[in-house]
């Protein structure tokens, strides 16, 4: 058996919140449990004078990591990765800046990483490459004669056409995808989005496409997670659990869980909940919101303010509504291990998971499969994020919408335990078939009838 190479731009122990593995290395697991496995990606330093690849070995899999220039990490990661495809992607555009110099570091730093790759591939390996920061990867290693198998799966959703045109570069972009056998999309939305910014292929069939000299295939392989593992964690006795048990004591617990990121539509849901306690004052003392918002990319203006806006609007909640033996938003800008963070989704009696456009969200599903079967709480989803097509059993909102989110959360907070059951056993059915696992293989066995070994 050949093995598994994944490319990515965070690899394992790279930017995880607070020991949680993130939603890529939790998807691959089972993945890489099954075969001898290589995974290289951005090792996080950023240097001068990079080093060699480090190289350290987690089961089966070897992780090589590669170091970066500063100016390569400016220009790539903080500059056209994340200041221009991240707000672009989710419909952001006057957050969007485009200079032609980061698109260079952005070409430049793929060519950086299929420059270590190459010295790493075999010809049986199956290549599988991931998410906004190496779109142009697969096209590099063409030029350099990598026959391999490649896939490549875009995590985040794909914009319309309209939208998308917006970037100078588009065309370039939309070539070298081509380069891939398979281009995989969370949801058919994203697909039929990306095949629409085709224009009029020359030829057509189901998910095959041939363009720019090429034929490759498109699919849709919305991400899951380890359900039973999650639930098991849950279920677990919990010190940091039993904590927030004890401190909370009979009120209701709503919990968000996001990176600080202005895609997860914090600033809404924080005035939603404002808005609640404004309207429903007989709830007042007797829930808690607690909100985890680990900071990202600090590094990018628009985060800094991010947190600025959030810190005074939880700063007002608080100072309004508070009562001496009551604190009504708890907003904590660290991560958490995933066992704590699946005790607190299993004492949520409300999930709120509201982006303003999101590709899946791994969080709405993990809420799901924490809740305690006899006594579920209730999901609050987000109409554009990915997991709104398969949690049918959520509350979806349209998270610009601040009365509807605030209507949704006294909703949850009265909806009696069997539409509560009924709602949660929906979600759980779905998660529990739509797994991690089934969507690795579904992903590797599309690639392999695409491009065979």
């Amino acid at each position: 058996m050949g093995r598994l190479v994944v490319v990515s731009n965070r690899i394992p122990g790279h930017g995880t919140r607070g020991g949680n593995g993130g939603g890529l290395a939790v998807g691959l697991n089972a993945a890489l449990a099954k075969r001898p496995s290589l995974w290289l990606g951005w090792s996080g330093d950023v240097t001068d004078t990079p080093p060699p690849p480090e190289r350290r070995h987690s089961r089966r899999t070897e992780i090589v990591g590669v170091a970066l220039t500063p100016a390569l990490h400016a220009g790539f990661y903080a500059g056209f990765a994340n200041s221009l495809l991240w707000p672009l992607f989710h419909y952001r555009l006057g957050l969007v800046e485009y200079r032609r110099a980061d698109y260079a570091a952005y070409i430049e730093a793929n060519e950086w990483i299929a420059s270590a790759l190459m010295n790493e591939l075999r010809p049986d390996d199956t290549i599988w490459v991931h998410d906004y920061h190496l779109i142009p990867l697969a096209k590099i290693l063409r030029a350099r004669g990598v026959a391999n198998p490649i896939g490549y799966f875009l995590h985040i959703p794909f914009p319309a056409t309209e939208v998308f045109r917006c970037l100078p570069v588009y065309r370039d972009l939309v070539e070298a995808l081509a380069h891939y056998d398979l281009v995989g999309f969370q949801t058919e939305s994203d697909r039929v989005q990306f095949v629409d910014v085709l224009g009029a292929p020359e030829k057509r069939a189901g998910d095959t496409i041939e363009m720019f000299g090429r034929v490759f295939q498109t699919g849709v392989f919305p991400i899951g997670i380890d359900t039973q593992a999650f639930a098991a964690y849950a279920a677990k006795p919990s010190p940091d659990g039993q904590r927030l048990a004890d401190n909370i004591g009979d009120r209701k617990l709503a919990i968000g869980v996001d990176r600080l990121d202005y895609s997860k539509g914090l600033p809404n849901r924080v005035a939603a909940y404002g808005e609640f306690l404004e309207r429903h004052p007989d709830w007042r003392g007797k829930v808690q919101y607690l909100q985890i918002a680990p900071i990202s990319r600090g590094e990018v203006s628009n985060y800094r303010a991010l947190r600025r806006e959030l810190d005074g609007a939880a700063g007002r909640i608080n100072g309004k509504y508070a009562d001496f033996d009551w604190t009504p938003l708890r907003y904590v800008n660290r991560g958490f291990p995933r066992g704590t963070l699946a005790a607190f989704y299993r004492r949520a009696r409300v999930g709120l998971v509201t982006p303003l456009r999101d590709g899946m969200n791994l969080v709405a599903k993990e809420f799901v499969a924490a809740q305690p079967p006899d006594d579920p709480g209730v999901l609050i989803l987000s109409e554009f994020a990915g997991a709104a097509v398969e949690l049918s059993g959520a509350l979806t909102i349209n998270p610009y919408d601040v009365d509807g989110i605030a209507d949704a959360l006294h909703r949850a907070l009265e909806m009696p335990l069997d539409e509560r059951t009924s709602r949660w056993r929906a979600d759980f059915d779905v998660i529990s078939t739509n797994t991690a696992a089934f969507w690795s293989e579904s992903f590797l066995s599309a690639l392999a009838a695409a491009r065979p070994t």
